[in-house]
Order: structure tokens, then C-alpha cells, then sequence
């Protein structure tokens, strides 16, 4: 029996990525923000939600897309990336899917702008849809880990 991942589906510009369901807590609209001084310019602050401060991450920011204004569709999607938890604000977020693991190939080096190394590979999905999966510990690597967990403090 082949292994299918349950995938939140989200969008940036006119891409469609994929996170796990297992790594995803939540997802959010848009909530006011408190901006943290010293951090990456993609660190848009802090967001108390339910008592629990966590750090956002627009990720169009993260992935050198240009930025936008935020709408009615605009998402923070939560994310647990080992034991701690981060935002990622995301143009849309509405579609939760079944996708079997060999739909997905491996990245190639860019996609959309988006380097390989943020990636875990592309799902073919059908209609010609391509769906991009995150690979959330690259999306967040160490150094900028330590420095969000010192913002949550």
C-alpha cells in the first residue's frame, strides 16, 4: 500500500505549496503583529495567539519574492519545527489534500524563485498542478531558529 501525506495546500503569488498536516497546528487570518527589533527583515514580529507568543515569517520574504499587501485571504499558517512554533504568513490558505508519495520528484535547483534547499520536492498532482513542498527545517534553518527562539523569550 503505497504511503499518501495529507498536505495543507497554500499559496504565494501564483504558486501552490505544500506543508504536511502533521506539522501544521492551526491556521490563522491575519492578526495585528508586534515588529521585533534585530531580527531578519522577514521577521515580522511577534503574534500572542491563546497565550502562546509566536514568531511570524512572511514567507514571500523569506523566499525573496516581492512583498504584498495582505487581503481578506492572507493566512498565518502555525507550524510546530521541533518544539517550537512559528508563523508563516502565506497569501491564501484554503485546501487540504491526499498526495502519494511518488507524485513527488525532487526539487529542481529554483522554483518560482525559491531555492532548492527550502524545498523537499514537487508534486504532480493532476490537471498539470504542481504543488511545492517545504522542507520547514531548511525554511527555518538553526542559526535563524536560535534567533527566533530568543524573540519568543
Amino acid at each position: 500500500m503505497e504511503e499518501e501525506l495529507k498536505v495543507i495546500v497554500f499559496k504565494l503569488g501564483s504558486e501552490e505549496y505544500g506543508i504536511e498536516v502533521e506539522k501544521v497546528q492551526t491556521i490563522e487570518r491575519m492578526m495585528p503583529i508586534t515588529r521585533v527589533p534585530k531580527t531578519f527583515s522577514f521577521v515580522k514580529g511577534v503574534i500572542n495567539l491563546r497565550g502562546v507568543v509566536i514568531p511570524v515569517i512572511d514567507l514571500r520574504g523569506r523566499f525573496s519574492l516581492p512583498e504584498t499587501e495582505y487581503t481578506d485571504q492572507t493566512r498565518i499558517v502555525i507550524v510546530a519545527v521541533g518544539d517550537m512554533q512559528v508563523g508563516f504568513i502565506v497569501d491564501a490558505a484554503n485546501d487540504v489534500i491526499d498526495i502519494k508519495s511518488s507524485a513527488i520528484d525532487s526539487p529542481p535547483e529554483v522554483v518560482g524563485g525559491v531555492k532548492a534547499r527550502y524545498l523537499r520536492g514537487v508534486a504532480k498532482l493532476e490537471n498539470e498542478r504542481l504543488l511545492i513542498m517545504l522542507n520547514l527545517h531548511e525554511v527555518l534553518n538553526k542559526s535563524e531558529v536560535v534567533q527566533l527562539e530568543s524573540v519568543e523569550g
